[in-house]
């Protein structure tokens, strides 16, 4: 089985530019993911795609929890079917929880799109703004706004959530459009 539908080129193959975005795509266990790799026909693309990834989850300025973040994009995942996503960024917010329990509550009720048994207040809001920009993009209203800032959020937070799921939108119909598999992936990136 191939871990995309289209050609991947590997390390061996690599040279140039798609060595050196190779290289800067390389996890903390010295692989590269094939969410990125599948832009190994276009380095460009890959190089464009680590950066908006790292902006948008993994920046130091970013207001939202890392916690949150992941939640926001696993719930965008679950959404759009997109199972490669869903096994990373499930097994960050694993890490993330830090105990069997409150993953295991908060991972059934996204996956059984019951919210309300797994979240209240804010989270619950900002997680009921995912569902709502990922599959009815069309419905948004400046109300969705309001919520979100009535529940605490700040015009930054709501920015950063909006982003996350952009981001994942854009990555779900990567994957799934191309068929890519975790084949050969570290699953997880903290």
């Amino acid at each position: 089985m191939s871990a995309a539908w289209i050609r991947m080129i590997s390390d061996s193959e690599a040279d140039g530019e798609l060595q050196s975005a190779l290289d800067d795509a390389r996890t903390p266990h010295g692989t590269v993911d094939n969410v990125l790799r599948v832009h190994s026909l276009r380095p460009h693309t890959m190089r464009g795609h680590m950066s908006l990834y790292k902006s948008v989850l993994h920046h130091p300025d970013n207001s939202l929890s890392p916690l949150m973040l992941e939640l926001a994009g696993t719930y965008c995942s679950i959404l759009n079917n997109c199972e490669y996503s869903v096994i990373h960024h499930s097994s960050n917010l694993k890490r993330l929880y830090g105990d069997d329990s409150g993953f295991e509550r908060a991972i059934a009720a996204l996956r059984e799109g019951k919210l309300d048994d797994g979240f209240e207040g804010k989270e619950l809001v900002m997680l009921q703004y995912v569902e709502k920009l990922t599959t009815r993009v069309s419905d948004m209203e400046k109300q969705d706004y309001i919520d979100l800032i009535a529940s605490g959020c700040t015009d930054e937070e709501v920015l950063e959530l909006n982003q996350v799921v952009g981001y994942f939108c854009y990555v779900n119909r990567l994957l799934n459009g191309l068929g890519v598999t975790t084949e050969g992936d570290v699953i997880g990136y903290y």
